[in-house]
């Protein structure tokens, strides 16, 4: 499937969904704008997966985008949704931008671990601070948006005509960039650093930058969620969760842009029917639907529409 085809289908489906979500029952509305922001930080983590770095850290950047809607709520009674995302990916864009400095040195296993360490510590300063809710976390209320405060039963159907357009705009600016020489350089860098230095880029400098939009697009989805589910807590840092994203990615593939939302939605549902029916092994049908997965589709869900798109 080409990329302007692809945007265009998420075109099509961001509609549908705005639409869809004032006349479908609220379960599956939020469902809806869980899976697509959790989708934003997964596409982050595409982005550094193309380039040959794993990162079990994505957590840190999720719960910094979702502390800072709840704080800023919390203490200076902000509730504007499109302020909230912002704030979520200026916070986190920063965080991602000092911290990028050391990781953008380190690959392989060093990536990965350095990157779960300082999740990790984030997890520990938020479980020991009273001043950001301990381990209960705190709520915030339903968002604004521009000035229009939907009663509570049409806010969620609202947030996920929000979250469609988020999720659309940030589809389509990474599609760009992966277009562009800094994208064209992400599977040289994962095939041959040198030969990249060579040709005069630095390659320290290239995955500083990925490493920032991945961290962008995780607080993105940390603000998104933390605004749909009312409720923020420190397991948002939490190693599992970290693992969650990577979990997506797997069963997804990073084939293209849409990839990471189409696994997301897949795996919210699987994970809501798995905890209804099989409440205490669902666990064990996620790993098994992982290893399915990985067996017969290496390449991740996505590499379906790939094969159908080659049969045409």
């Amino acid at each position: 499937m080409s990329s302007d085809r692809t945007i265009a289908g998420l075109c099509v489906v961001a509609v549908a969904l705005a639409v869809a979500g004032f006349f479908v029952p609220a379960w599956m509305v939020f469902i809806g704008v869980i899976s697509l922001a959790k989708g934003l930080v997964v596409l982050g983590l595409m982005v550094l997966w193309r380039t040959g770095l794993v990162s079990f850290g994505q957590s840190l950047y999720y719960a910094l985008g979702a502390y800072a809607v709840g704080l800023a709520h919390l203490y200076w009674g902000l509730t504007d949704a499109f302020v909230g995302v912002l704030l979520g990916v200026a916070v986190a864009g920063f965080g991602s931008f000092v911290i990028g400095f050391l990781l953008a040195r380190y690959r392989d296993l060093f990536f990965a671990m350095l990157s779960l360490a300082f999740a990790m510590i984030l997890y520990g300063v938020l479980v020991k601070s009273e001043a950001l809710g301990s381990t209960d976390g705190f709520v915030i209320s339903v968002p604004t948006f521009a000035g229009y405060a939907p009663g509570a039963d049409t806010a969620q159907a609202v947030l996920l005509a929000f979250t469609a357009a988020v999720v659309l705009a940030s589809a389509y600016l990474i599609d760009r960039y992966q277009k562009s020489t800094a994208g064209h350089l992400t599977t040289a860098i994962r095939d041959n650093e040198i030969r990249v230095e060579y040709l005069g880029f630095s390659v320290r400098q290239a995955i500083h930058v990925k490493y920032v939009l991945a961290g962008i697009l995780g607080g993105a989805g940390g603000a998104l969620v933390a605004m749909a589910v009312g409720h923020i807590d420190p397991d948002m840092a939490y190693w599992t969760t970290a693992g969650e994203f990577v979990f997506v990615a797997i069963l997804s593939g990073t084939a293209s842009v849409a990839a990471p939302f189409f696994g997301s939605i897949i795996f919210e549902v699987l994970r809501s029917y798995a905890m209804q029916y099989a409440a205490h092994v669902w666990h064990m049908v996620l790993g098994v639907a992982l290893l399915l997965i990985i067996m017969f589709l290496p390449d991740g869900l996505w590499s379906l529409f790939r094969k159908r798109a080659r049969a045409h």
